[in-house]
């Protein structure tokens, strides 16, 4: 029932998902921008990267201004989403698409990289351990997954002031209008967050190597797991 839901509801925002990020998201340019340049000039060049959750190629975008030499396959449950990403990646030869639920498969093929931005945050943790070992699985030793995403605090005090900072910037300093913030309060509704202690655990314990967050802002962070 959650995974229609969520594809009802990105659906339901394609047109309008990426003008909107920015201002969703606080440390938005960090977060996409710095971090990918970061990674991209000291990870190993991928032939072939898998975007997880990739919507409208949002993240695909940054990732490919840094690693222009791969391959790019996009998979999203939301066909919309996806819509849109065919209309940002017209003209790409090294750009195809994949609509489906990507917690039942991984779209078929070799890569030796998987990204993903906010969107597995909406599994439960049972959910995110299955992905986690599968992508694993999938990959080459020395393959990385990099997950860009939304999490809670270890501490449930220390997470509801990034909460209610949260809420705050996004009610009072965004530029949001007032339909915007009452779909993003629906949309919360589906939100499973862990934090970032918990994830690096079931990373590792899905047999990555090496785990560890190169960027955190306050409830954004960037996970990289090796293999």
């Amino acid at each position: 029932m959650v995974r229609i839901s969520i594809e009802e509801q990105f659906n339901r925002i394609a047109r309008e998902y990426d003008d909107n990020r920015a201002k969703f998201i606080p440390c938005f340019h960090a977060f996409y921008d710095e971090t990918t340049e970061f990674l991209t000039s000291v990870l190993a060049p991928p032939t072939c990267v898998l975007d997880l959750g990739a919507g409208t190629g949002l993240l695909t975008q940054y990732w490919r201004r840094r690693a222009p030499f791969a391959r790019y396959v996009l998979a999203d449950v939301a066909q919309d989403m996806l819509d849109v990403a065919r209309e940002r990646f017209a003209d790409a030869k090294d750009v195809t698409f994949c609509c489906l639920d990507y917690t039942s498969a991984l779209p078929q093929g070799a890569y030796d990289a998987v990204i993903s931005a906010l969107s597995v945050h909406h599994l439960e943790d049972a959910d995110k351990q299955t992905l986690f070992a599968r992508i694993c699985e999938r990959l080459p030793q020395g393959g990385y997954f990099v997950n860009y995403d939304q999490f809670c605090a270890d501490d449930a005090r220390v997470g509801e002031w990034y909460d209610r900072e949260w809420e705050t910037h996004l009610a009072e300093r965004s530029g949001l209008t007032k339909r915007d913030l009452d779909a993003w309060r629906v949309r919360r509704q589906l939100d499973r967050e862990c934090s970032v202690t918990r994830q690096t655990q079931m990373l590792r314990a899905c047999g990555f190597s090496s785990v560890q967050c190169v960027y955190a802002y306050r409830k954004f962070a960037v996970i990289l797991a090796v293999k």
